[in-house]
């Protein structure tokens, strides 16, 4: 397989993840400062999840550029990576509920 193939994979499912956090986002109930000081919380905590998501995607695009092939053991490794990376939208509804 190509490390390009895996890329766009990877890109698809980063894609999904990052639109089901950001569906996540509650708009304020009122347009007042108490509303938004709120939902502020959340919003870090989506901010910070959004930052990872970011960084472990710039970091694969940067480890794939040198890879000329891609095996099996590299297949399970993405793979386990997208797995966690899946867990971020559940982790924000969490903290939201907390």
């Amino acid at each position: 397989m190509s490390p390009g193939r895996l890329n766009a994979l990877t890109d698809g499912v980063v894609a999904i993840v990052l639109t089901i956090m950001v569906l996540e986002v509650r708009i304020p109930a009122e347009p007042t400062l108490k509303a938004v000081l709120d939902v502020l919380p959340f919003l870090a905590a989506y901010l910070l999840a959004f930052i990872y998501v970011a960084i472990y995607w710039n970091n694969h695009h940067h480890m794939m550029q040198s890879a000329h092939r891609v095996t099996g053991a590299v297949l399970w490794a993405n793979h386990a990576l997208l797995f966690w990376l899946t867990l971020f939208p559940l982790m924000i509804r969490w903290i939201d509920e907390a």
